[in-house]
């Protein structure tokens, strides 16, 4: 099933070079991470989330089909940040002292 994710994913997306697929075995299903380059993370959530809908939904058929489990989820640098700790807000500015 890997292929067919990265099939569409690079054929969704104006950098299909910068793909990269991570597939991990977690709590009896397959998880399939997306990572894709920070414009394209766009195309490949669509408008309301639309596209990587249905990009699940042909995952799960296609894992179903298997008599498999299957997750999709999409990586973007923003969130692998908070995860690590890091914040993406700036930092608040310390009060004046008067």
């Amino acid at each position: 099933m890997k292929p067919l994710v990265e099939y569409i994913v690079r054929a969704l997306v104006d950098k299909p070079e910068a793909v990269e697929l991570r597939t991990t075995a977690a709590e009896g299903q397959m998880l399939y991470e997306v990572k894709v380059a920070p414009e394209d993370i766009g195309k490949v959530i669509g408008r309301d989330g639309r596209t990587v809908n249905a990009l699940r939904t042909v995952l799960a058929a296609a894992a179903l089909k298997k008599g498999e489990k299957a997750r999709l989820e999409i990586i973007d640098d923003k969130r692998r940040a908070e995860a690590n700790g890091a914040s993406t807000a700036p930092p608040a500015a310390a009060p004046e002292a008067t």
